[in-house]
């Protein structure tokens, strides 16, 4: 979850799948989480890490695979190339308020969020 100075979240619309996510992907082999994490931004829309940054939970996400799990972290220290974002994966991007979410936001991310920003209870599932 990338945030800025004034709690706007950073969500891309995937060209494969309707709706609106924060970015992220998968580990690959020899690679640490957090290298992954900072692989994954660079790639999909251009962000870099500035400084470190906050696990806030790992999450099972068990709708297509039973064994998924998504672990997600708060950066709230980055920079942006711009409006960069990864030809043919990510359609578009947006930097969103909580109360101007596009309607069609993941479930997920709007728990994750109420859960940062609300302080809400934390939940296991995605």
């Amino acid at each position: 979850m990338v945030i800025d100075g004034s709690n706007r979240v950073l969500l891309v619309r995937h060209s494969y799948r309707s709706g609106w996510f924060f970015p992220g992907g998968g580990v690959e082999w020899n690679e640490t989480i957090e290298t992954a994490l900072a692989r994954e931004l660079e790639e999909e829309v251009g962000v870099s890490l500035t400084g470190p940054v906050q696990l806030h939970g790992i999450f099972g996400n068990f709708a297509s695979f039973p064994g998924d799990h998504i672990a997600l972290f708060v950066v709230r220290q980055w920079r942006r190339n711009g409006d960069y974002h990864e030809p043919g994966e990510i359609a578009e991007t947006g930097m969103f308020g909580v109360s101007n979410l596009p309607s069609d936001t993941d479930l997920g991310a709007r728990r994750r969020l109420s859960e940062i920003l609300d302080r809400t209870p934390i939940s296991a599932s995605w």
